[in-house]
């Protein structure tokens, strides 16, 4: 119904600065709330952000402690789209990292409906 992928993921130093873009397609963008999330191999899918997305083109945001001040997420209707700008990177910032689609914004992993194949952040330093 509502195919989701990430793309952005990449290499960087400590201290740098990536965009990671989760494209929609099949439904509404809209419709949903988005939500970001970051795995490391043999560990639980840990929640990075959420966006909320109204009618009247206002937003409400959470953020996980961890990024909260560093990380940003957005999104473009236009393009079907949502962003999540990462800043001042950090090494344990070095994951898998997922757009999510669900019919409401939370931390909780098992309440969105949709998800992408994901995307390699890897931090050095």
């Amino acid at each position: 119904q509502v195919q989701l992928a990430e793309s952005g993921g990449g290499l960087v130093q400590a201290g740098g600065s990536l965009r990671l873009s989760c494209a929609a397609s099949g439904r509404t963008f809209s419709s949903y709330a988005m939500g970001w999330f970051r795995q490391v191999p043999g560990k639980e899918r840990d929640f990075i952000a959420f966006i909320r997305r109204s009618d009247d083109n206002t937003y409400y945001a959470e953020y996980a402690g961890s990024v909260k001040g560093r990380f940003t997420i957005s999104g473009d209707n236009a393009k079907n789209t949502v962003y999540l700008q990462m800043n001042s990177l950090k090494p344990e910032d070095t994951a898998v990292y997922y757009c999510a689609a669900g019919g409401l914004g939370t931390r909780d992993p098992r309440k969105y409906d949709y998800w992408g194949q994901g995307t390699q952040v890897t931090v050095s330093s």
